[in-house]
């Protein structure tokens, strides 16, 4: 089924704003922006942008939309999550959601070593997953937390590839107290929009499946809600 699907996919659960158009198995653009503008200034016009002016196609051309759907900033995967779910009930076309971990994770898809993605939770905390791959397959993925990064590091065991804003921010800590850590390059850290459709792919039945569902996963509650929880 997926080899013969457009898809448009798009990650705003970070600063930098990821964005990619897959024809079936092939990429057929991904582009990256990180600017001072916000999500909301920038989204749609990278869209349109994509679509008229790098690989000719209309808006209609697409067969299902897709977005990180979290953890990661609050506000930046609201406006990504409104987008795209305005463009799937316009166009009545699919709407999918993927764990913004994954989108970084399966960068790494071909690793001979677990990877444990860290992302930048702040408060000095990560949001974190533990994956492994065989053979560029998924074959374990821990659940999904927020924790300080030495528990992070404690779902480790052995020789592990750290990857993500929360490895750079807690570097030190990393080369502390995990057992032989290897960090990627810092342009590897971020969420990739195809990557986010390699998980997909992953699943057999991915329209099917309810962690797809288009709604946002944030993993704990946001500031001003513990706030008012404190009041």
């Amino acid at each position: 089924m997926s080899d013969k699907l457009k898809l448009l996919c798009v990650s705003t659960a970070e600063p930098g704003c990821s964005l990619a158009i897959i024809d079936g198995n092939s990429l057929i653009c991904e582009e990256f922006w990180e600017t001072r503008l916000t999500h909301s200034k920038r989204l749609v016009e990278m869209i349109e942008h994509m679509l008229e002016k790098r690989v000719c196609m209309e808006l209609s051309d697409i067969d299902a939309f897709v977005a990180a759907r979290g953890p990661g900033s609050f506000t930046g995967l609201r406006i990504g999550i409104s987008v795209v779910k305005g463009l799937a009930y316009a166009m009545e076309k699919p709407g999918l959601g993927v764990s913004s971990l994954d989108g970084i994770a399966f960068r790494f898809v071909h690793s001979s070593i677990p990877v444990c993605v860290m992302m930048d939770a702040k408060r000095n905390e990560v949001y974190c997953a533990l994956y492994q791959f065989e053979h560029g397959r998924l074959v374990f993925k821990s659940h999904e937390r927020v924790v300080s990064p030495e528990d992070a590091i404690g779902m480790t065991n052995g020789a592990t590839l750290f990857a993500g804003s929360g490895s750079k921010v807690f570097k030190d800590i990393i080369e502390q107290k995990a057992d032989h850590p290897s960090l990627v390059h810092n342009f590897l850290d971020s969420i990739s929009a195809s990557a986010l459709i390699l998980s997909l792919y992953s699943k057999e039945n991915f329209f099917n499946e309810l962690e797809n569902i288009l709604t946002p996963s944030y993993l704990r509650q946001s500031d001003a809600q513990l706030q008012f929880a404190k009041k």
